[in-house]
């Protein structure tokens, strides 16, 4: 296992170094025969194939992986995160989601909705239930192999030993210490060692999350939602404005559901369903574009660029409309992704005299999220050829940036998640309800074999970053590595009428171009270099070869990295 996951990181760590790069950011592929694990720190990505090697499953083999990732992430996902997780089973060729995303408490609406939008954005006010614990749980129950225990055991060893600060890890410690100085105390102390930023190359413990996570691996769900831990969330939310109650997390439940579905040029894309919006965006700019050939490619040439950017003009608005917990929901979101709504779209799009780019559409989520929006995204394939294709979040870099005391959980800020105008939306705050959000793991099929799985971390940028990388590969044919690694773009509405839209990317882009995109009417903004993953996120995928064989791809946009056996 050493040398793979050495090798592994070493070429994570010096990919962007590649002078003889075909693309700005160097993927490096690692291919292997009987399991792959790729996640967003070495230690997390080998908690999951130690599981593997022991003869766990990929179930098993990703509880081990979600909870690590929780210990070496602190501010990107954990157990008081969500979870949005795609299984595919290979005996019966089925694929389930488990929708362990975060539910608003026992709130009153009316008193809630005067609330300043900092109290829904920051502190115990802006927490929802977590998700996590139970989407972990309900997934090993149906089909995990393992003892539970043995499945949560890697992240209580790394929790109590401590997770290596990487030096990508220390930038996002310090995007966001400002907040983890802001006044709880429980936060500051367990990830502000002597009030310092820790230093790149420490071991960081926590002990309190260390306890945790053995009364989750004694009791099971009953050890997060029920005694002493559910106990400390719901005295710490009282306390600090929050709205949670030892019934709010004593009912939560995961929900097993089935993937919003799409064929598109052959394929099968097998998406999270709502309340997650990210797939109903892509997946129906996609299909408006199924029939395009790009002029052959590239794909980010400016007329390209141009043509996708006003079809996702017209498609947001459809998306933000029908995306959200809500029973009708997939019922529109199908009913977009139709036949003749595709191709009502397309008439709209195409028509002689297209709409122009400046008229104003703001979503509550879709757009506006911060680039510290936190997420990870982790797969694990095993040699039966079962896959789990998982995106966790907390919303914000450390969430709500506060730890109930003794529990060493950093809570979800996911009520910023919600829209608090229009009662009659789709996501509009209701109790119990869950945030919609941009996460979007998905797998692809041919002929009903799976051909790779894939998702990404990024907040707003997550529906755009999975629509160029599968338009590269399912329609232009590139490589996974190249379609990963290639510069990446992002599509932003104007604030107003008077404003143009915005194209982003990472400054690989060429300048001529920009300037061709100008002239077409849109600003350009290049606010980041090629592969530094502050805007960006790291796209992970794993793709299933025809001879058998598993290849991972870890983007080191983030502090990704894969490893098999």
């Amino acid at each position: 296992m050493r040398p793979n996951i050495l090798t592994a990181f070493l070429a994570f760590t010096f990919a962007l170094a590649s002078a003889a790069a075909a693309t700005p950011v160097t993927i490096t592929p690692v291919t292997a025969k009987r399991g792959m694990v790729v996640a967003a720190h070495p230690q997390a990505a080998a908690a999951g194939l130690a599981v593997l090697q022991a003869g766990g499953n990929a179930i098993d083999a990703a509880v081990a992986t979600s909870l690590a990732v929780g210990v070496a992430e602190p501010y990107g996902s954990g157990l008081g995160g969500k979870l949005m997780l795609l299984y595919y089973e290979a005996k019966s060729g089925k694929t389930y989601v488990v929708d362990g995303m975060d539910a608003a408490g026992s709130l009153d609406v009316a008193a809630y909705v005067k609330r300043p939008v900092e109290n829904r954005s920051y502190g115990y006010g802006s927490v929802c239930v977590p998700g996590l614990a139970a989407g972990l749980w309900t997934v090993h129950q149906k089909w995990g192999e393992k003892p539970w225990a043995e499945t949560v055991q890697p992240a209580i060893t790394l929790a109590r030993a401590g997770f290596r600060v990487l030096p990508k890890s220390h930038e996002f410690f310090e995007e966001s210490e400002k907040k983890l100085k802001r006044g709880d105390a429980e936060i500051a102390r367990l990830y502000l060692p002597n009030g310092q930023l820790p230093v790149v190359g420490t071991l960081l413990p926590n002990e309190d999350l260390a306890r945790t996570l053995e009364l989750f691996a004694r009791h099971g769900r009953d050890g997060f939602y029920r005694g002493p831990v559910a106990a400390a969330i719901v005295k710490a939310s009282q306390q600090g404005g929050g709205v949670l109650t030892l019934d709010d997390l004593g009912r939560y439940e995961a929900r097993i559901t089935v993937p919003t579905t799409v064929d598109f040029r052959g394929y099968r894309i097998l998406a999270a369903p709502p309340p997650a919006q990210g797939p109903a965006l892509f997946l129906s700019i996609m299909k408006v574009l199924e029939d395009e050939t790009f002029g052959g490619g590239p794909l980010r040439t400016p007329a390209n660029l141009d043509r996708i950017g006003r079809v996702l003009r017209v498609v947001a608005p459809l998306v933000s409309r029908s995306v959200g917990d809500a029973a009708n929901s997939r019922a529109l979101v199908e009913q977009l992704l139709a036949p003749d709504s595709i191709r009502a779209i397309r008439a709209q799009v195409f028509s002689p005299k297209p709409a122009g780019l400046t008229s104003v559409f703001r979503d509550d989520n879709l757009f506006s999220e911060s680039p510290l929006a936190a997420t990870t995204h982790f797969l694990v394939a095993d040699s039966a050829g079962n896959i789990v294709c998982a995106t966790q979040s907390q919303s914000l870099h450390f969430g709500a940036g506060v730890v109930p005391p003794g529990t060493g959980v950093v809570m979800n800020n996911s009520m910023s998640n919600f829209a608090y105008t229009g009662p009659a939306g789709v996501n509009y705050v209701t109790p119990g309800k869950r945030p919609r959000s941009t996460i979007a793991p998905s797998i692809v099929l041919r002929d009903g074999k799976p051909v790779f799985a894939l998702g990404i971390p990024g907040a707003a940028r997550i529906p755009t970053a999975m629509l160029q990388t599968l338009l590269d590969r399912l329609t232009l044919n590139r490589p996974l590595a190249e379609a990963i690694g290639d510069t990446r773009m992002h599509f932003v509405p104007a604030l107003n009428t008077t404003d143009p839209a915005t194209i982003e990317g990472e400054r690989s882009f060429p300048a001529a171009d920009a300037e061709a995109l100008v002239a077409l009417g849109w600003k350009v903004v290049l606010p980041e270099e090629p592969g530094r993953g502050r805007h960006f996120g790291g796209l992970n995928a794993i793709a299933f070869n025809a001879d058998g064989t598993l290849t991972g791809y870890a983007d080191p946009r983030r502090t990704n990295v894969a490893v098999g056996w």
